[in-house]
């Protein structure tokens, strides 16, 4: 059937144009203000839309748009907004350096808004938070992704509890992304190899504020049909997906940004689904500069950027050697290394011919900077590769944090947005990297903030009545179930919520441990509770199945449907009603294996106050006056001791503490004492775990020196990046043959505080000179249980002469009290390093 294709937009009066540029600019997912203008426009079509503004436009009848562009206080409101959105695009930032250079952001999903759905969780909400601070920021960053044709799925919950998945098709034509195309109206393509054969990708750009997402698409004719299904679900088909959708997204996104007229100077990969990246920005110089691939890899490596989000080694991507063979063999050829080396660039034992492929460790191998995403998670990160770098210190390995953040103006409510603008000022808004802003808390008044709050908890009830009506109407209940639903929940009763994805590790389970006594706090006539769940398993996880299911179950055979509720279909839009409704956010993950989590530093924002497991960002965050803690960051083997444990720790602290303290009323009515605690969370996380917070570490810690890295080493023609490289080939030559002879000092078995201690070591360099190395005195205190030197200090050591070997000599002061001691070690040492802790580049006495 031949089919003539073309693209119909909605016919708006020109006073009404505005509108669609707001349509498509995700600006308006963070200001709510804009979004009532299509709710405004016809509620009808809203709801029907899905909360889309474009098809909001084109579902809205002329005779009705006739009407709006007629009513003087819609055009004052839209005015209003335009003018807004307008002073933002042009207004000053935060950064004010040059945008000729650009950081590259590459993540495998996207979550920014409920018209946007190629995301499935937390990297993609955390991703699409990054996008929206840039823009505030006003920071030099374009976002590169893959537009999936389906999206993550939807749940809908059959009549037993059991997830059932489907998968929409998206309508990119009434979604807020726009084709790219070149002057002749072309669409503007790349293509990358796999396996043997051409994928052809058209590249989309999703306006974010001041910046740019684009988003790449196989789903084209000229490719054929299971290349055409690469972008057809995020994280969906098999192994064989997998490595076909990270080609595309780094050797491919970065072809796409060259065909842009974008240069990606330094790049940051948001997990290791975009390492790819690494190979095609070596190839780029190969091929330029005419370099070998170690020389270009010097290049490359100052300005790649690496976070992991995993903290566990079975989370990390990898692929078997024979896949990999069959879509890298020939890039063996292009960047001019054996196939045993390529290997190596992924694997943790080199020598090991079994071990697979891993994205996380070609990252690593490839970044000067790497990062876990919470201070606790960047110690488990640092003890899960280590083995990268044998004979290092747990604490040097080079994989530093930055703790997640989120977007406060995307996550605060609009009700709480609105008393947060009164009384903060309007430096709330137009400063947002001013985060002392959030000190003035203490200006509004318990009655408003309590107000306000108790308002978000009656909406949550009535959209949570909503959703399980339609759910019962769906599986065919019967009408008394129907109208049990209205009598679900209470807007009056303290209300904990749950919601995130569900895997068994994360228990969503663990409250129902004891049943006779979770029943009896929801029963209790004078101070009950209530619980909200929420999230999705992955549609291969059937114990993350199981555990929704055992909710369901639980409520419906205890007679609780009234106080224990699901909302299916978790997504942004159920996250908002939960994160500013709820009183208590639950959170209960096993120790270290939550990375980091961002849900519960929303819910902070909007004064819901956490209760959680000392894991991922609340290790660092909690304190008694914003929340709880269950247990005192234990971790266990036994994770049946575990959830007996920490389930029993739960139940106290809601009998003993939470609950007592949300009822406890003067003649006001007002949780005095709960609401000192609100403001107390609200002016302590609004600071620390804003998305603003994170973005200046980022671009203090890894963007700036990364794009200086870029413009020093493009000054001179890339001439630094090829000294280093012969510089590391010298320097691995002669490293085998490096010898620390001798190491002496005037130490004597008793030393006072202040004395001067003088350490000498002779050193054989192997034909290096003395400033190709830097030799150090490692000095501290010695533990007593391990013998090893803690709190390290380490003193770069002096070539004093040279006496067949070399001799190297400091002086320290003796400044520590307790048993001391010291060694002596040798480390790489060049002006173009980044760092010198480079793998298996490490010597000791």
């Amino acid at each position: 059937m031949n089919i003539s294709t073309y693209t119909v937009k909605p016919k708006l009066p020109n006073v009404l144009k505005p509108l669609e540029e707001i349509a498509r600019n995700l600006w308006l997912s963070w200001n709510f203000d804009a979004v009532q203008l299509y709710i405004r426009l016809d509620y009808e079509s809203w709801l029907q839309s899905q909360q889309s503004p474009i098809r909001t436009l084109g579902m809205v009848s002329q005779e009705r748009l006739a009407q709006m562009a007629q009513d003087d206080s819609y055009l004052a409101a839209l005015e209003q907004v335009y003018g807004r959105f307008q002073k933002y695009k042009k207004g000053e930032t935060w950064y004010k350096g040059a945008r000729t250079d650009v950081v590259a952001y590459f993540s495998m999903e996207y979550g920014m808004d409920v018209s946007l759905p190629i995301y499935s969780g937390g990297l993609g909400i955390l991703s699409g938070d990054h996008m929206k601070t840039a823009s505030d920021m006003g920071l030099p960053l374009v976002g590169v992704g893959l537009l999936y044709r389906q999206g993550y799925f939807t749940q809908q919950l059959n009549a037993d509890g059991f997830q059932q998945e489907s998968y929409p098709e998206n309508d990119w034509y009434n979604m807020p992304v726009e084709l790219k195309c070149d002057k002749d109206g072309n669409a503007i393509k790349i293509s990358v190899d796999m396996a043997g054969r051409q994928a052809a990708a058209q590249i989309w750009e999703v306006n974010v504020g001041r910046g740019s997402l684009y988003l790449l698409d196989t789903n084209i004719d000229e490719n054929a049909p299971d290349i055409r299904n690469v972008t057809a679900a995020l994280y969906g088909g098999d192994k064989e997906t997998r490595i076909r959708q990270e080609i595309l997204l780094g050797i491919g996104g970065i072809r796409a940004l060259r065909a842009l007229g974008i240069n990606p100077a330094a790049c940051h990969m948001n997990e290791g689904h975009a390492a790819f990246l690494a190979l095609e920005r070596i190839r780029e110089i190969m091929t330029e500069k005419g370099f070998n691939f170690y020389e270009a890899l010097e290049a490359v490596w100052p300005t790649n950027i690496f976070t992991t989000h995993t903290p566990v080694p079975a989370g990390n991507e990898r692929f078997d050697t024979g896949l990999l063979e069959r879509y890298f063999k020939g890039w063996t050829g292009i960047l001019g290394i054996s196939w045993k080396d390529f290997l190596t660039l992924g694997r943790e034992r080199p020598g090991d011919e079994h071990e697979q492929f891993c994205m996380t460790i070609l990252a690593l191998k490839t970044a000067a900077y790497a990062n876990g995403v919470a201070a606790l998670h960047g110690v488990v990160s640092r003890e899960m590769w280590k083995g990268l770098w044998p004979g290092l210190p747990l604490e040097e390995v080079p994989i530093h944090h930055v703790t997640n953040g989120v977007h406060p103006r995307t996550w605060v409510s609009s009700p709480m947005q609105d008393l947060l603008d009164r009384y903060l000022g309007p430096h709330f808004e137009e400063e947002p990297t001013d985060l002392s802003v959030w000190n003035r808390m203490d200006r509004i008044s318990d009655e408003e903030l309590w107000r306000t709050h108790e308002r978000r908890r009656e909406r949550l009830v009535a959209f949570a009545r909503d959703r399980i009506r339609e759910r019962l109407k769906r599986t065919g209940a019967v009408e008394r179930r129907l109208q049990q639903a209205e009598d679900a929940l209470s807007p009056y009763i303290l209300t904990l919520a749950f919601a995130r994805r569900f895997a068994t590790y994360k228990r969503g389970n663990l409250l129902l441990r004891d049943p006779e006594r979770l029943i009896r706090l929801l029963k209790d006539n004078e101070r009950p509770i209530q619980l909200i769940f929420a999230g999705k398993a992955h549609p291969m996880d059937m114990p993350g199945k199981e555990l929704i299911r055992e909710i369901i179950h639980f409520a419906e055979n205890n007679d609780v449907q009234s106080r224990i509720v699901f909302i299916e279909n978790y997504d942004i839009s159920v996250a908002r009603y939960l994160t500013s409704g709820a009183d208590v956010w639950l959170n209960t993950p096993r120790r270290p294996m939550e990375a980091s989590g961002t849900s519960g530093m929303k819910a902070s924002m909007n004064g819901v106050l956490n209760c959680s497991i000392l894991d991922g960002w609340w290790d660092e965050a909690y304190n008694p006056e914003v929340g709880w803690a269950i247990g005192h960051g234990e971790q266990y083997e036994d994770n049946q001791l575990q959830d007996d444990v920490e389930s029993k720790a739960l139940y106290d602290l809601l009998e003993r503490d939470i609950i007592p303290l949300f009822y406890q009323r003067g003649r006001d009515n007002l949780p005095r004492e709960w609401i000192k605690r609100m403001k107390t969370c609200m002016r302590e996380i609004g600071q620390s775990m804003s998305s603003h917070r994170m973005l200046m570490d980022y671009s203090n810690m890894f963007y700036f020196p990364a794009l200086e890295n870029y413009h020093r080493i493009v000054k001179d023609d890339y001439a630094e990046s090829k000294a280093l490289a012969v510089y590391m080939y010298k320097l691995k030559t002669a490293w085998n043959d490096l010898r620390i002879v001798k190491v002496e000092s005037n130490a004597k078995p008793v030393m006072q505080r202040g004395d001067s201690l003088t350490v000498t070591a002779r050193i054989e360099l192997a034909g290096l000179s003395p400033d190709e190395v830097r030799v150090e005195l490692y000095h501290g205190s010695v533990s007593s249980q391990s013998r090893k030197i803690t709190r390290a200090s380490r003193t770069e050591m002096k070539a004093a002469r040279q006496d067949g070997a070399w001799v190297y000599q400091v002086k320290i002061e003796c400044a520590e009290t307790g048993q001391q001691g010291h060694t002596v070690r040798i480390l790489p040492k060049h002006d173009a390093l980044v760092h010198p802790y480079r793998t298996g580049l490490i010597k000791w006495a």
